[in-house]
């Protein structure tokens, strides 16, 4: 039986969302730890979301790895070059408005909404990052991190300031690094 190699634009690909699910692993631990922390779930579960992000995150490593010299053959083309500077200044972008809107919200006495917006916020950032990467799968990203931080609110019993928040969206980005991980021919 022949293994079946992806070709050089799909092997850039994967590495480059390898190092997307790498940081979708550390940033989903680190949710889910405060959400631990929230709850004091306790010492067995931050283990296990310790265990489950480094393995996720090695997995991630790995991948980048093994598929870093096609990405490495890209890295001075002009879509590249491109798309490395849009990424860039979206993801400022998004922490300069969680940050100017995080300080409007407690100035006016709705800190309890920080969280939420963030969520939004963060959701947000996946649009304009799903086309610059080709990477359709950043939209179902969007709208469940958008869709999560409307709806948590309503139904979870400590409303906006509800741990739950950061259990959701630390889920969903380990879904994201699940997905980006997967073997693409």
């Amino acid at each position: 039986m022949q293994a079946i190699h992806p070709a050089p634009g799909a092997r850039a690909r994967q590495a480059s969302r390898a190092i997307g699910a790498l940081f979708f692993s550390v940033f989903g631990a680190v949710l889910l730890e405060v959400w631990n922390r929230r709850t004091g779930a306790g010492a067995g579960l931050f283990s296990a979301i310790a265990v489950v992000g480094l393995a996720l995150a090695a997995s991630a490593w790995l991948t980048y790895r093994q598929h870093a010299p096609a990405l490495a053959e890209e890295a001075g083309t002009p879509a590249k070059k491109r798309a490395d500077r849009i990424f860039h200044i979206v993801n400022a972008g998004q922490w300069i408005v969680i940050l100017v809107l995080g300080n409007v919200l407690a100035h006016f006495g709705y800190g309890a909404w920080v969280v939420p917006m963030g969520i939004i916020v963060i959701g947000l950032h996946f649009v304009p990052l799903a086309h610059v990467f080709r990477n359709p799968p950043h939209y179902v990203t969007a709208a469940a991190l958008v869709g999560f931080a409307i709806l948590y609110p309503r139904h979870a019993a400590g409303g906006p300031a509800d741990p739950v928040g950061f259990l959701g969206t630390g889920l969903i980005l380990w879904m994201n690094a699940l997905w980006a991980l997967r073997r693409q021919t």
